[in-house]
């Protein structure tokens, strides 16, 4: 299998916010908990910034939830009945190891936190982007969090340029602050972790990659390096849509593994695996698409956009 990794003010009880103009298209609006954006006035996605307690007990920050679709439809859901710890779009690896000691769970929000530390939005050309900063903490030879992990996202969404989609792009730079450190996915077979989605499931929820139908299984299944998931989302009698999410990869062929479900849990793009790796001294890079669609889009034209994507 070919690798497919290269290389506001705030009151008690109300929420005030400031929204800003693009281009008189692309807007954003800043509120005590992160950042909303819209285009046309509909409503992309929300940026959590700030750390939130999910159910009451796993705090997380750094995520994207709500993400929509183009008729604003809510795509993802946060703080499920079965996994109150799984929060929209997130990406996170149940082994941190810090200098061979697993320290923390990231997954289940367990011995780490998330400090947020800056925050900004900016235009650029058809594009408005989030550009965030984010330090991880675990306690290492003290009972206070230090910080192990500096992370820089930026998501960045494009102007709509044809009819019936939407291109969201998530560039995550992860950089080592306490000697060596180790990320690896689930300590099992499914060796889940990573970049995930936890999408409000339709019941006709279909998983399609490079033109073929693909069937969920317990542990991984090997397909294309992007995934289609398609349904009825706006829920039984909706207008069928869909999310495609991309990974970078060496070639559109390349193959990777995948898990998915098709109820009550996340999708997610595994990354490394059940084996950690550690990141470089300079850091690691990782990056992904996500193609917010109508369901108006061939397999075809989805293969082609991937292959635009990794030139």
């Amino acid at each position: 299998m070919q690798r497919f990794f290269k290389h506001v003010t705030i009151g008690i009880a109300v929420c005030f916010f400031t929204m800003y103009s693009v281009n008189g298209q692309l807007s954003f609006v800043r509120t005590d908990e992160g950042v909303e954006l819209r285009d046309n006035g509909k409503k992309i996605l929300f940026y959590q910034q700030q750390p939130k307690a999910l159910g009451g007990k796993y705090t997380r920050a750094g995520y994207v939830h709500p993400l929509y679709g183009l008729d604003e439809t809510v795509l993802t859901e946060a703080e499920p009945a079965d996994h109150l710890y799984h929060s929209g779009i997130f990406w996170a690896w149940h082994q941190i190891i810090v200098n061979d000691k697993n320290i923390a769970d990231g997954w289940i929000c367990e011995n780490i936190s998330w400090t947020p530390e800056k925050m900004k939005v900016k235009k650029s050309g058809r594009k408005i982007a989030i550009h965030t900063e984010m330090l991880w903490r675990s306690p290492l030879n003290t009972a206070t969090p230090e910080p192990i992990v500096r992370e820089r996202t930026k998501i960045i969404v494009h102007r709509v340029a044809a009819p019936g989609y939407r291109i969201i792009d998530f560039d995550i730079f992860l950089l080592p602050l306490a000697g060596t450190v180790k990320l690896g996915g689930s300590d099992d077979h499914k060796g889940y972790g990573g970049f995930s989605l936890r999408l409000d499931l339709p019941d006709d929820l279909r998983f399609v990659s490079d033109g073929k139908p693909v069937e969920a299984k317990e542990t991984a299944v090997e397909a294309a390096p992007w995934m289609d998931f398609r349904g009825s989302f706006g829920g039984q009698g909706s207008p069928a849509s869909g999310v495609a999410l991309f990974c970078k990869a060496e070639s559109a062929d390349a193959v990777m593994p995948w898990i998915l479900r098709k109820k009550t849990s996340m999708q997610n793009a595994p990354y490394p695996g059940r084996e950690p790796v550690a990141l470089p001294a300079k850091g690691l890079r990782l990056e992904y698409r996500l193609v917010v669609h109508d369901n108006s889009l061939s397999d075809e034209a989805i293969r082609e956009l991937y292959k635009a994507y990794i030139r």
